[in-house]
Parts: structure tokens; sequence; C-alpha cells
């Protein structure tokens, strides 16, 4: 997963070492060496992360901060904050700007590169409720803007079998407001996770009977918790395991001994952000539901695609954005034979099914008729292909009875275009989509067929 990020330090020796390391592993690096070109190249270029060195001349690091959270146009920006120092007070200053990580000097680059996927992971979905936000106000659908909200009456679960640890814990997140559960197994932790709703979950590595790692990976699997904020609190010994936490998908982490200003901050800024998100999808479904969805299948439906498909390619997709056209095959003989009910029945059968295979982050909608559009935002073509295959083969397994003891095999024929040309247009996409939706029906229909949008 490539993304953009701005280095920012007042030292060109230390910018040039973060930048060779980032390029290394494919990143694109711009940098910046001094707080108002940061504020500048951030509002001009919308990093997906941004490195911040504290220690600047005229604008500190931690000025820099407040103001990038502080603009609209950049306050979504994840923000690292990177020191010579490693006072306590120091990281909770950057923590309470608003920076969502705090890294020492030297840079331990096994730690940076797992700080940098989780954080963009994290990125790339708020930025598509944004988009899908910002779409709906286009529309004049739309609420008003979200301020920061509290985190007061916020659930925590805190997994932890050392009861001092849990006690220390649960005092620290009661003085924001945060009513912290416990759970000292993986049994009790996955009961309690699927009997209440959480905000956070503080998971300890040094559980004494118990994987933790395999406890974080069974929380990320588990549809109720997959998208709960998963904070990782470990000794400094466990950094291997602390790496591993998040390539299984944590979001955070804290060091013992525990500094408990420095939980609440992290506590704090990780239950905001799913407030956030749970804001934006709230929000969103409930103008889309009333203007901007097919009745029958509950898609998205022509007019929303558009506008969002448009947004996409302006923000960019460092790894291109891939469109599949989606239309049933033969699909007249079914209204034909069986009416038009059964031919709604048809169509949500054939939608129900593409709903289920598409991720959480793509859009789907019912473009006219028998035909979808799915719209993958950082989609590689070879990606692309293997989605659409899926599709085409689980549509052309699935059992559907127009009437009783009669199966009619439904298939569909699927279009697949992607493109990662920095001049595309979204009428462009789906126009090579479209073409290449024709090419299989006219090489026999119940197949994928494939076009580079250029």
């Amino acid at each position: 997963m490539t993304a953009r990020i701005l280095v920012v330090d007042d030292v060109a020796a230390n910018t040039r070492l973060l930048e060779a390391k980032l390029a290394a592993e494919y990143y694109q690096v711009a940098a910046a060496n001094s707080g108002a070109e940061a504020i500048r190249q951030a509002l001009a270029w919308q990093p997906d992360l941004i490195l911040l060195d504290v220690m600047m001349p005229e604008m500190d690091g931690f000025e820099t901060c407040r103001r990038l959270k502080a603009d609209p146009a950049t306050q979504h920006i994840p923000i690292v904050m990177v020191t010579a120092l490693s006072e306590p007070e120091e990281r909770l200053q950057g923590l309470e700007a608003g920076a969502d990580d705090f890294l020492t000097k030297p840079v331990d680059y096994e730690t940076l590169l797992a700080r940098v996927k989780s954080l963009v992971r994290l990125k790339r979905l708020l930025d598509e409720w944004r988009i899908r936000g910002e779409t709906a106000r286009a529309l004049g659908l739309g609420g008003e803007g979200l301020g920061p909200p509290s985190v007061a009456g916020a659930r925590a679960l805190v997994i932890e079998d050392f009861e001092p640890s849990v006690m220390q814990m649960q005092d620290c997140l009661a003085r924001e407001g945060i009513v912290a559960a416990r759970a000292a197994t993986e049994a009790e932790a996955m009961q309690l996770a699927g009997a209440m709703s959480f905000d956070l979950i503080v998971l300890s590595l040094a559980l004494t009977n118990e994987d933790p790692l395999r406890l974080a990976s069974k929380l990320r699997a588990a549809e109720r918790t997959q998208n709960i904020p998963l904070l990782l609190v470990a000794d400094a010994e466990q950094k291997g395991r602390m790496l591993r936490g998040f390539d299984i998908g944590a979001n955070d982490w804290l060091l013992r001994p525990i500094d408990e200003n420095e939980l609440r901050a992290r506590a704090r800024n990780q239950i905001r952000r799913k407030i956030y998100q749970d804001r934006l999808r709230a929000d969103l479904g409930h103008a889309l539901e009333m203007a901007l969805t097919d009745p029958l299948t509950g898609f998205y439906n022509q007019r929303y695609l558009m506008r969002h498909l448009r947004g996409l390619v302006s923000a960019g997709q460092p790894q291109g954005i891939a469109v599949m056209m989606v239309d049933v095959d033969h699909f007249k003989s079914v209204n034909d034979r069986w009416g038009h009910p059964i031919g709604d029945q048809a169509l949500r059968a054939v939608a129900d099914a593409l709903r289920r295979r598409i991720r959480v982050f793509d859009s789907i909608a019912r473009y006219g008729g028998e035909e979808f559009a799915v719209v993958m935002p950082g989609t590689s073509a070879e990606d692309a292909q293997l989605a659409a295959e899926r599709l085409r083969s689980a549509i052309a397994d699935m059992q559907f009875y127009p009437e009783p003891g009669l199966r009619h095999r439904l298939t569909v024929s699927v279009g697949v275009c992607c493109s990662t040309a920095e001049d595309i247009t979204a009428e462009r996409l789906l126009q090579t989509a479209d073409q290449a939706l024709y090419q299989a029906k006219r090489e026999g229909r119940n197949r994928t067929a494939f076009r580079e949008a250029v």
C-alpha cells in the first residue's frame, strides 16, 4: 500500500535520511523545512501522513500541529511528531496538540513503517467516508460540519489479567468519562465484545495464560469488533510482538510503565476517530437512503455514483481506480416468462450476491435496468480482475427458483477497467468499463473482460 508522506524538518540531513528510507518502501515523499512551509504543502498536496519534527525555529512542531488540526482542509491528515527528546511531558504536549503518534530520534524504522501502515490504512477509510459526506452535502442532503466530539460516556474494554494494571487503566479512563469493563481471558473478552458495544479495546501484550496476538486476530476478524480501535499496552522488550500486532490491525500502542496522561490522550484520540466515523456513516446513510438509493436493491443510483466517482478522481488514488460494469445476461427472458415481480426478485438476488462480495470502502450502484456499477478505489488491475471473476462465479453458482422446483441459472457479464492516469475522468472510466462489458457479451456472456482506461 503506497501513500504520500510529507517530511518536515529544518535539518536537511534528517529530511534526506527519512526520504531515502521511505522511498525505498515505494512511498511518495515530499519535504518541508519549516512549519509554515509544511502547512502550505499540506494544503496543496494533501499528503496521507505528515512526519513532523518538534524542534524548529519560528514555528515549532507543536504549533504547526495545532494549526494543521484546526484547519478543516488538513485536520484529517495523521501527524507523527518526531523529536530528539523523550520526556513524557513533551510526548503528552504533542498528543494534546492533535498528533497521532510521537517517535523519538534516532527513529527506529521498523516502528516507523508499522505506524505509517496503520495510520494510512485508517486515513483511507476515513477519506472514503469524508468524500461520501461531501458528495451528499454537494447534493443538498448533508448536515452541518462535525466538531470535536466528547468522549464522555464512551465504553472501553480493558483486557488484562494483572489486577493493579487493570485498576490503574480503569481509573485513568474514568477521568475522561470513559466507562471501562474488564476481561482477564480470551473467553471473557469475546463474550463481553459479543454482548456489548465498545468504542475502544485496550489489550495487554503481557497476558499470562493467553496469546494476546491470537486474541487481537479474533477481534479483528469478528464483524462486531473489527472496526473498534485497538490500543496495545506493551513492555519495551515486546517490540516484535507489538509490531506484529500492527500487522494484525492494531491502531495504537502504549509502553509500560503507563503514563496516565498519555493513556488518556491516546484513548481520547482513538475514540474520537470512531465517533467521527460512526457519525459519518449514520448521517450519510440517512441522507442517501432518502434521495440517492435505488428502492429495489438499496444500492446507490447513477446520480450519486457520478458525483462520488468524480470526487475520487479529483482526490487522486495512488494505486488507481477500478470500475466494474455488471449486466445480468438475458434478463428480458426472465421478465417475459415469469413477469416483472419475479424479475425484481432476480435483481435483488444478484444485488445481494454483489453486496456480500465488495469491500467496505467500495461503492456499488444500480446503473440502470439490470446493470450495476462497482467503484473500487486504490485497486490494481490484477486485483480488480480477480474481484470481477469472483463476482461472476458466485452469481453463476447462485440458487434462484422463479417457481417451486424449477431452478433458473442467472449469469452476469462483467466489464472491468482500471487507471492510474492523472488526467483520467470519471466519464472515461465508466465509458471504458462499458466497452469492456460489451466485449464480454460479444464473446459469449457469463464472462469478464478487461480494458485499461487511458
